[in-house]
């Protein structure tokens, strides 16, 4: 008990005195913190960027462009491979139809995410993104692909990360975002998406991207079969990213969702979520935004305001998490008085109205 309350001491010293933890810190945070204690410490690092009782939301859809993907990772229940029945792929008309039906409910952020389509050229995306650059101008914005994504298809046009970068800034792409990293270990990617790139890829892309003047995000999904050791990794990677750069406006995490995968399990706990959304905060010193999951947690996930976090979205659709059982609720109303029955005050955020430079 003297150990345990010597090494607490120590840690809260250390965010009090705004000292980084180290990954020894965190895994001993996971194993031995109170929920209380996690809490406390998330929310003094919360209190470094953002005031106790605020908090923003965002109302946003994901647009599934297509669903055609041979990456084949054994946690997606969304992909069809090439040739299979039901595989599909948006024209620009389908497209706007949905962005159109964003705008009508009060959003403004749009976000592209679809697979790795063998079928579809860069043409077809650069053309779709000065589409709706021209269509919509600043009345709404895009992240148009997740960096697994923006890999593909800078490979299977030839270009290197920069070159490919430059292509979508040409076509008025000006955020190019985080996802596919899910947990960023090579063990991790070995075991359930071998035809992904490696971690050193994903950061050399996420740097071009930066590099390029385009925003980016960082993200992670946890609540597969990987190890504390291999999150407190991921958030390391991010951290040491963010410290290079400074190019990463927020991190989001959410939570695997396992029905119909082929992996299958039994899906995490929002409990565990919330202590882990709090270790995330403590971490990741250096990202001022830190974002909670409706779109996984529902309304629950409004108590990760408590655990640190200070913003989320509220979605109107993302194929990819309900094929795998997410469910979603266009009661935003109920949801946003459940952030302010927990003391917060939620103020819409627009992104399209956010400065670029």
């Amino acid at each position: 008990m003297i150990i345990a309350t010597s090494a607490l001491h120590e840690i809260r010293a250390k965010v009090q005195g705004r000292d980084r933890i180290s990954s020894a810190d965190a895994l001993w945070l996971w194993k031995n913190a109170s929920d209380a204690e996690l809490r406390e410490l998330a929310m003094a690092v919360r209190g470094r960027f953002h005031a106790p009782d605020a908090c923003t939301y965002m109302v946003m859809r994901i647009v599934n462009y297509t669903n055609v993907c041979v990456a084949q990772c054994d946690y997606c229940a969304f992909y069809k491979l090439p040739g299979q029945a039901g595989g599909y792929v948006l024209s620009q008309e389908e497209v706007f139809a949905k962005l159109d039906e964003l705008l009508v409910l009060g959003g403004d952020l749009a976000a592209f995410n679809g697979g790795f389509n063998p079928h579809l050229p860069l043409d077809y995306y650069c053309e779709l993104f000065a589409a709706i650059r021209v269509r919509y101008g600043d009345q709404l914005e895009f992240y148009a692909l997740t960096i697994a994504e923006f890999m593909y298809l800078a490979d299977h046009a030839k270009l290197d990360f920069a070159a490919a970068a430059e292509r979508f800034k040409q076509a008025g792409v000006r955020w190019i975002t985080g996802g596919g990293s899910e947990i960023l270990t090579e063990d991790f990617r070995r075991r359930h998406s071998k035809f992904k790139y490696t971690v050193a890829q994903y950061f050399e892309a996420q740097k071009a991207i930066v590099d390029a003047g385009l925003k980016t995000t960082a993200t992670m999904v946890v609540g597969f079969d990987e190890t504390i050791e291999e999150r407190i990794e991921h958030l390391e990677s991010t951290r040491q990213f963010q410290d290079e750069t400074n190019g990463l406006a927020s991190f989001l995490c959410w939570t695997f969702k396992p029905y119909f995968t082929q992996i299958g399990g039994i899906e995490i706990t929002t409990a565990e979520y919330l202590r882990h959304l709090a270790l995330c905060r403590i971490y990741l010193d250096n990202i001022p935004r830190i974002r909670t999951s409706v779109l996984t947690q529902n309304e629950r996930a409004l108590e990760g305001l408590l655990c640190g976090a200070d913003d989320f979205d509220l979605p109107i659709e993302d194929e990819v998490t309900q094929k795998a059982g997410a469910t979603i609720s266009l009661n935003f109303e109920k949801i946003l008085n459940y952030a302010r029955e927990l003391g917060f005050t939620p103020t819409y955020r627009h992104v399209a109205l956010q400065p670029r430079d």
